[in-house]
């Protein structure tokens, strides 16, 4: 039944736009993010009559969810955005999204598993995905009960893969729209997954109108996928897009450049020391984005290209991840352990090769890009990755940028990229040396075509081209 409220656009995703902290005397500290789908619901404007319907993460936010009483968080909290946030139980909502969505369809995906030993689909695992078919619905309802007659709905990735089939069989007037922010895996990975929750998944996904992805690829994947298990041909109720995001060039040049990362960029430029070339990552320490072969493959650089030793810093900085699942504190504790190994092993008084920052710090990130000569960029998989988009719109003198073949980005700025493949090591760091020794001009002329590429469809206009294709299909 549709809403009193009417909404005529919906969006769902497991984060929303505020987040809540508990602060003292349990008063609640809204704090808002960014993003596409912030610049995107922005960019419609409030005709629209737009709601964004997300869950809470946390003791703030279920805190804040309760005081809602299943309405609507306070617009001052939200900045100005129309927000739902659904109270699920902590249990689930654990179950849901540590157990299925982070560790399995995040590694499947993104081909993560070290397959003598995993994955293990037991009852552990169907108790889970119980879990997480209950969190999809939680939405399905709360979108229904949202939405106007007729409305058009997005839903965001993995963690909402069941959400349109369970929307639509509650609301089949509603335009319903799924977009992909990972990579899809090839068909033969995809079937490690129980044969009836890969047929789950393909159908959830397939019960919206538009099923859209970041690349190419990514879409032919999931065809692939589902001619595998549900067998030949995608119902015809169901569309195949593609919208690569960009990055957001007015906004980044317009952040890079205030006080806060002046300040940095002067540490950052002591910490490396007069004169010296930079390599730059930013990255979080999520296993897809292999940190540790980066890592690896600058030691190699060092070794193969001694006269690059005291000339240049490996700028890294790896903020923690998903620090809740036992491997991503592991493969933290790895990074940090080999930067320390190369520094140990090659580190001389005025030197230290890796300058490693695990604290997220936005405005220090931006300031690495502007000093970036290059750019290393080489996850084993990746649905897009933006800061490969980012630095070169930010860097004061233009970068080179060192890209893994299998990010999504390499479809758009693979011609302008040193391209390697994210397990050679040693290519890796055949690549950094090219790229460190590469003229400047030349570096330069790359960069401009990098940045022009990176920022082709900026957040807000990705969101409206799938808003304007959902409803053009449908009307």
């Amino acid at each position: 039944m549709a809403s009193t409220h009417g909404a005529e656009v919906l969006v769902a995703s497991n984060r929303g736009p505020v987040s809540y902290a508990v602060g003292e005397g349990g008063a609640l500290r809204p704090k808002r993010g960014g993003g596409g789908l912030v610049s995107g619901l922005s960019a419609i404007g409030p005709e629209a009559n737009a709601v964004w319907v997300c869950a809470a993460l946390g003791e703030g936010d279920r805190a804040a969810a309760r005081r809602a009483d299943g309405g609507l968080l306070p617009v001052a909290d939200t900045g100005g955005q129309r927000v739902r946030m659904l109270d699920i139980d902590a249990d689930v909502f654990a179950d849901a999204y540590n157990g299925i969505a982070n560790s399995v369809l995040w590694f499947v995906h993104h081909m993560l598993y070290q397959t003598p030993l995993e994955p293990v689909f037991d009852a552990a695992f169907r108790r889970q995905w119980a879990a997480y078919e209950a969190y999809n619905r939680a939405f399905a309802e709360a979108l229904a009960q949202e939405a106007a007659e007729g409305a058009a709905v997005l839903i965001q990735d993995y963690h909402l893969a069941l959400a349109p089939r369970m929307l639509r069989r509650l609301r089949p007037d509603l335009r319903i729209g799924h977009f992909s922010h990972t990579p899809w895996a090839p068909a033969e990975y995809f079937r490690l997954l129980p044969d009836d929750i890969a047929a789950e998944l393909l159908t959830g996904i397939l019960g919206a109108d538009r099923a859209a992805f970041l690349t190419r690829r990514w879409a032919d994947a999931f065809t692939d996928c589902c001619h595998a298990v549900l067998g030949p041909g995608i119902p015809s109720g169901t569309r195949i897009g593609v919208h690569g995001l960009g990055a957001d060039a007015d906004f980044l040049r317009e952040r890079a450049h205030r006080a806060d990362v002046d300040e940095r960029m002067a540490a950052l430029r002591a910490e490396i020391g007069e004169g010296r070339r930079t390599i730059v990552r930013v990255d979080r320490t999520e296993l897809s984005k292999n940190i540790v072969r980066g890592l690896l493959a600058y030691r190699q650089l060092l070794d193969a290209h001694p006269e690059w030793r005291e000339r240049v810093v490996h700028v890294a900085f790896a903020y923690p991840s998903r620090q809740d699942l036992a491997v991503y504190r592991e493969y933290t504790d790895q990074v940090r352990k080999v930067a320390e190994e190369i520094n140990e092993r090659y580190g001389t008084p005025g030197w230290t090769p890796v300058v490693l920052h695990v604290k997220d710090d936005f405005a220090r990130s931006l300031a690495a890009y502007r000093l970036a000569d290059v750019a290393l960029v080489n996850p084993i998989r990746d649905g897009m990755n933006l800061v490969a988009k980012e630095v070169p719109v930010v860097s004061d003198e233009g970068c080179a940028l060192v890209l893994s073949r299998e990010a999504g980005a390499y479809a758009e700025l693979g011609e302008d990229a040193l391209v390697v493949n994210p397990y050679d090591v040693t290519g890796t760091a055949e690549a950094l040396h090219a790229a460190l020794a590469m003229p400047a001009g030349e570096r330069a002329e790359r960069s401009k075509r990098l940045a022009a590429a990176a920022t082709a469809l900026p957040p807000a206009q990705w969101f409206l081209d799938q808003l304007h294709a959902l409803t053009a299909q449908s009307s």
